[in-house]
Formats: C-alpha cells, sequence, structure tokens
C-alpha cells in the first residue's frame, strides 16, 4: 500500500496556485501596499518553503565517464535559480552544488539566501554517498571538503556543528553500488532523508519515506533540478518559520511537509534535450555530435531501468516491499508504471 499523499501537490494545482499568487502579488504591491504586507508577505512567511536541492554551473564539469571534459554538471546560472525560486513562491533560497560553493559569489548579496552543497562522500564500505549540508559557512564548506573522503570524520564534525544534514536519493544508483551497512550508518547517525526528489521514480520516493519513518528520521524535499525548467517545482515547507534558523529549527521539530513532483522517465528525457541545447548554446563547435541525439530516448530508457531495479531491491531487503502481480486491467501505459510490477 502506498504511503499516504496527504501533502502532495501536483503540477497543475502548483501552476494555478503560482499563477493566483503571482497576480495577487502584483495587485497588492503595486495598487495597495499596505494589504500586501498584512496578507501576501505574511502567508509566504508563516508557510516557509524552500527547494532544498538544485543544481547550478558551480557544480563544475560532468562526472559521468566520457563526459568529464566535454560538458557541465548543470547550465543554469545562479542568478536565473534564484529569480525561479522567487517566482515560484519559495521564500529562502539556497543551492546544492557538487562539492563546491562557487555559487554563492554571484547570489550573497540576497538576504534570503543562505549558503548549502552536496557532499559526495566515501563510506567505510568504500562505495560513495551524497550527502545534502544546509546553512553552512565557507569555514565549514573547507572542512567538508577536507573530511569527505572519511564519512565518520565528516559526520563528527558536522555533529560538532550541529548542522543540519541529510542523505539525498535514498534509493538511487546514482553514486554507483549500495552496502547494506550503509543503510545501518544513515540509520544510526544522519539525521534526515530526502523522501521526495524532483528527478526519482514516484515510488523510489514513496519507498524512501516509508524507510524514514521505521527509522524514525527527518523528510526533506528538493527539485534535484539541473536544468531550469524543474527549480523549485519540488520542495519542503515549515509553517510557523520566519527565518532560515526557524526553518530547520522546524524541521528538526518534525513540523516539515514535503511537496510538488516526483521524477518520471518522460521527464528525464526532456530535462536531457534541454541540457543538449544549453551545451550546443556553450560550446556551438558541438553541432557535429547532434545525431547522436536520437539514442538519447534509450539512454535514459536504460538509466531509468537500472534505477528501477536499484529500488525494487533495496527496497525488499529493508522495508519488506515485494513484487507486485499486475493485473490485466491495471496495465499502465506509462514506461516506468510497466517497469515498476
Amino acid at each position: 500500500m502506498r504511503p499516504q499523499q496527504e501533502h502532495s501537490t501536483c503540477h497543475v494545482e502548483n501552476s494555478k496556485s503560482y499563477l493566483c499568487s503571482i497576480s495577487s502579488t502584483s495587485f497588492f504591491i503595486y495598487i495597495l501596499p499596505a494589504l500586501h504586507g498584512l496578507f501576501i508577505s505574511f502567508f509566504y512567511t508563516f508557510h516557509m518553503r524552500c527547494d532544498l536541492h538544485v543544481h547550478t554551473t558551480g557544480s563544475g564539469m560532468c562526472n559521468t565517464p566520457g563526459l568529464t571534459r566535454i560538458c557541465r554538471e548543470s547550465y543554469n546560472q545562479p542568478e536565473d535559480v534564484y529569480r525561479r525560486c522567487k517566482q515560484r513562491g519559495m521564500s529562502i533560497v539556497t543551492v546544492t552544488d557538487h562539492d563546491s560553493i562557487d555559487a554563492a559569489e554571484a547570489l550573497r548579496k540576497y538576504p534570503d539566501f543562505y549558503l548549502s552543497e552536496e557532499v559526495t562522500v566515501r563510506m567505510p564500505s568504500g562505495t560513495e554517498m551524497h550527502l545534502g549540508v544546509y546553512g553552512i559557512s565557507e569555514k565549514d564548506h573547507a572542512e567538508i571538503q577536507r573530511r569527505r573522503s572519511d564519512f565518520i570524520a565528516l559526520l563528527m564534525y558536522l555533529t560538532e556543528r550541529k548542522l543540519f544534514f541529510s542523505v539525498n536519493h535514498v534509493f538511487s544508483g546514482l553514486t554507483g553500488r549500495r552496502e547494506e551497512q550503509d543503510f545501518n550508518w544513515f540509520a544510526s547517525y544522519v539525521p534526515a532523508f530526502e523522501i521526495r526528489n524532483g528527478q526519482m521514480w514516484a515510488k523510489a520516493n514513496w519507498s524512501a519515506q516509508r524507510l524514514a519513518g521505521k527509522f524514525g528520521k527527518i523528510g526533506v524535499a528538493g527539485s534535484d533540478s539541473h536544468t531550469l525548467s524543474g527549480v523549485a517545482l519540488t520542495f519542503t515547507r515549515v509553517p510557523g518559520a520566519r527565518t532560515v534558523e526557524e526553518f530547520f529549527t522546524g524541521l528538526r521539530a518534525g513540523r516539515g511537509t514535503v511537496h510538488g513532483e516526483h521524477g518520471g522517465y518522460a521527464k528525464l528525457t526532456t530535462d536531457i534535450w534541454r541540457f543538449v541545447g544549453s551545451f550546443l548554446k556553450e560550446q556551438p563547435l558541438a553541432a557535429a555530435i547532434l545525431p547522436l541525439t536520437v539514442f538519447i530516448p534509450a539512454i535514459t530508457a536504460g538509466h531509468w531501468m537500472n534505477e528501477i531495479r536499484f529500488c525494487k531491491k533495496w527496497a525488499a531487503r529493508l522495508i519488506g516491499e515485494t513484487r507486485e502481480h499486475r493485473m490485466l486491467w491495471e496495465v499502465d501505459s506509462r514506461f516506468e508504471a510497466n517497469w515498476a510490477r
């Protein structure tokens, strides 16, 4: 049985509420500023929202074998990410680039921006995982990078500094193989799990939510968007918070809720096409590779099937999820649904 989706919001609802909020905001700001301060600003302050997983050009070069010297992890400009977050109703803004805080140079001027990063960590088993670390300083970043090849040493520093951190895309094979002892470390020492990732299969997110519940972990959400289209369509909300500090205090107290989109094969494939467009815009001479882009749907299909396989394997081990028997009348036309069962 799927976990309750009472806090979920579909893209259509997001779009409607977004358009409504923009028109209302513009009306109150420019026509009735006093009422704007009383109603609209109060609403966004009372329900503080933040996309806790988003990338910019600060993530550096792509780490996929064969592409490390060719293209970037993301072509999102930091200023564009900030504007998109604000347009979509985010109260505070952060970016979580891979082992980098380079985007801070462009964004530190905004009072509602705070520093975070996505850290590539070496586990005691020798595997790698991604850890979202939030509300850090430049000094923290330097120490985190120094310790990231030793999970235990990094854990001691984060705990000592009382920094909030989460395991990202729990049921994804993106960083390679996983060992069962890795999950034991997560269960014992990591305070939060990312239970909704905007690029992940919906069932993988629901499984992460169940595992977080089993281990008593805080749940967070983020778009994990490497293109502008998905930024702030998946986010974490904390009612009653007015500052970044209160936002994370609310999360620690269990008052956070997750909202927004899951990932999907079609969404992933479309994002890759957008990514290629951004790459060609920066590197026009690379247009010679255009004929190869016909293979993109097959490549993303292979990746998506591997993600489903990875999720099913570990969900069965950790939370007892079993393969469902599909009846003829339950056939779903969506690609990922037919590989899920």
